[in-house]
């Protein structure tokens, strides 16, 4: 049976580029005291990528950055801004080795600043590279950065690779900012594999309670009743699963393995070949050992 942790890879906490909108965005500002007659060339250029960068024409914005950083030769400390915006501005085209090279230069000029960080985890996610994505969203919390969806996301991090007391933290820490069905879903699947399954039910149940919308508190409670064998129960949560999304193939694959442990076999291949044919590929050996010969 496909184990409940591969859902997570189909369900991921809720964090996009809006998000970096939110936590990146509030791109560095620095403080101007001459007169306008007086303001160096660097300056202008770096205030008209800002403005670029607001109408998102990111590839203005980066021109701009870029006269910036020449015309200041690097004379001026605030000048290492321009680096920065323009990192924001490439990971906003998906130029992302780019983007890493500018903070790279960036954050030694400013080591206690948590956007860049940040920034670079974001970064590292869309590049798959999951133990530099932690390691910068750790340096990001620990300066001051902590937030409810910052903390889901180490959390999750932390529940993939399977150091469930830290993803407890996290979870139970974002709980205390606010608490919601994602949250309360990911404690039960740490609860379930720190060997607490009542726990995990009751975080589940919970999680229903809070967003009787939120899909994935179905699945896994549903996945969990499962490798319990308490397939009953399983099908309960499944068929509410479905009662949501009619064609979602996990719900439709656990529902099939279900009543296939129940006997009910005819039922079972049907929901299998719905599931298989929908691209979930762990059916197939459910299908060839209870229902029929599936073609490779």
């Amino acid at each position: 049976m496909v184990g409940m942790l591969g859902l997570i890879l189909r369900f991921p906490v809720t964090l996009g580029k809006r998000t970096l909108t939110v936590f990146c965005i509030g791109i560095l500002s620095f403080a101007f005291t001459t007169s306008f007659s007086q303001v160096p060339k660097w300056k202008t250029y770096l205030a008209e990528g800002d403005t670029l960068y607001k109408h998102e024409d990111f590839k203005g914005a980066i021109k701009m950055f870029t006269k910036s950083i020449s015309a200041s030769k690097l004379k001026d400390k605030e000048a290492y801004g321009a680096f920065y915006k323009r990192a924001v501005c490439y990971y906003s085209i998906g130029e992302f080795e780019n983007a890493l090279g500018d903070l790279d230069v960036f954050i030694p000029m400013f080591p206690e600043a948590p956007r860049p960080k940040l920034l670079k985890a974001f970064i590292y996610r869309e590049m798959g590279d999951e133990d530099k994505q932690l390691s910068n969203l750790e340096e990001a919390i620990e300066l001051q950065m902590a937030s409810p969806q910052l903390l889901k996301w180490r959390g999750t991090l932390y529940l993939q690779k399977n150091e469930f007391n830290k993803s407890k933290a996290d979870f139970l820490r974002a709980r205390e900012f606010e608490d919601d069905g994602e949250i309360e879903t990911y404690l039960g699947l740490v609860y379930y594999n720190l060997q607490l399954p009542d726990s995990a039910f009751i975080s589940f149940n919970k999680s229903i309670e809070l967003d009787a919308m939120y899909s994935p508190a179905y699945l896994y409670a549903g996945s969990v009743a499962l490798e319990r064998e308490d397939y009953p129960l399983g099908l309960k949560y499944l068929n509410l699963a479905l009662r949501l999304d009619p064609k979602n193939k996990d719900a439709q694959f656990y529902k099939g393995v279900a009543l296939i442990e129940l006997k009910k076999i005819d039922e079972g291949c049907s929901c299998l070949n719905r599931a298989f044919y929908a691209g979930m590929d762990e059916a197939a050996d459910y299908l060839k050992e209870y229902c029929y010969e599936v073609e490779d």
